[in-house]
Parts: structure tokens; C-alpha cells; sequence
């Protein structure tokens, strides 16, 4: 099945619509569970539950970007609610550090197999001290590039995931995904043509 084929299928049966309500359904049920029991054991099962239906969401936001005749708004509104979605969970979590250490231990390998180099400053870099830092720099420049674009994720996910951010965006998800349903296309374009 082709982009275009599973485009139409989900098309067909209005999955973007129903998509787009049931994540702005999880995004309330977040909130409500999180101001009513914490970070309770029900609040984590809800907030992966909704981690994982954020991927979906984000597949078939790609699946039917421009293929589904929304408006821009509409489609934006559905990212950035899987996004939201997405992230919650990975909050604390410092990808930075572990990507940039598997990096370091890659770079450590690869600096191994130029000991058979036939030129004689790459085997030196093959051996000792200058293939540890040599190792240690390509760890050091993922990690300042990753922990850079981390901590504007991190910023991001932060303020969306705020609990009257989080409620709002739930409530314009469920009221976009019916004004779509409908065919109005978005609430602005409902509210534009009355």
C-alpha cells in the first residue's frame, strides 16, 4: 500500500478527525488526573498511554498532511498536540548525555581501524592518548549540539505541557476535530463564514 493508498484509507473514514479528538480527549483526562491524583500510578498508565497514541497522531498527521484539505491551523494544532503528547514522559530524561556517549565509544571503535592506515598520522590517532581524546571531542561536539536543541525542546514541552496549556489545547483539539468532521475545515474558517 502506497503513501497516497493509506492516505485515502484513513481519509475515508475521518481517522484525522477522530484522531484529533481522542488526543485532545487525553490531553484533559492528563490534566484532570494529574490536579486530581498526582503523579500517581493511574496518572503515569495515562500519561504513556497518551505518549503512544501522540506517535499515532504524529503518523497520521504525516500520512495526511495536505491530502486532507484542513486548514494549515488545523494540522499545525494536530502536531503540536502530539508533540505535547509525546514528551510529557521524557521530561527528565537527558538524551544528550547517552547519545553523546554512545558517540564517544563509536568514534573509540572507529579510531581503532585506521591502525592499518598507510598514513603515518592516522595510525598515530589509531593508538593511546590522542585516539581517547579524539573520542572525548566528538562526544563533547554532539553533546553541546544536542543539549542546545534539548533544552528548546525541553522549554517547549514545559510550557505545553502546563496544566491550563495542556486543558486549553484539549478542548481546541476536540472543537477543531468536530468543526472538521463537519467539513468547515477549521474553527476559524466556521467562525469567517457565518
Amino acid at each position: 500500500m502506497g503513501f497516497s493508498e493509506f492516505a485515502d484509507a484513513l481519509m475515508s473514514n475521518n481517522i484525522p478527525e477522530v484522531t484529533l479528538a481522542v488526543g485532545g480527549i487525553l490531553a484533559i483526562i492528563l490534566t484532570i488526573f494529574y490536579l486530581k491524583k498526582g503523579r500517581s500510578a493511574a496518572y503515569k498508565l495515562i500519561m504513556i498511554i497518551s505518549m503512544v497514541f501522540g506517535v499515532y497522531m504524529a503518523i497520521v498527521a504525516y500520512n495526511t498532511y495536505g491530502a486532507t484539505g484542513w486548514a494549515m491551523s488545523t494540522s499545525v494544532l494536530m502536531m503540536v498536540a502530539s508533540f505535547t503528547l509525546i514528551i510529557r514522559p521524557f521530561k527528565e530524561i537527558h538524551f544528550a548525555v547517552l547519545i553523546a556517549l554512545m558517540t564517544m565509544g563509536i568514534a573509540y571503535v572507529l579510531l581503532g581501524g585506521l591502525s592499518t592506515a598507510s598514513i603515518e598520522i592516522l595510525r598515530m590517532l589509531s593508538e593511546g592518548w590522542p585516539r581517547i581524546g579524539l573520542a572525548v571531542l566528538c562526544g563533547v561536539l554532539v553533546y553541546s549540539l544536542l543539549h542546545m536543541l534539548e533544552s528548546i525542546v525541553k522549554i517547549a514541552g514545559k510550557i505545553m505541557n502546563a496544566w491550563p496549556v495542556l486543558f486549553v489545547l484539549g478542548i481546541l483539539c476536540i472543537i477543531e476535530a468536530i468543526t472538521a468532521f463537519m467539513g468547515h475545515g477549521s474553527v476559524y474558517d466556521f467562525f469567517t463564514s457565518l
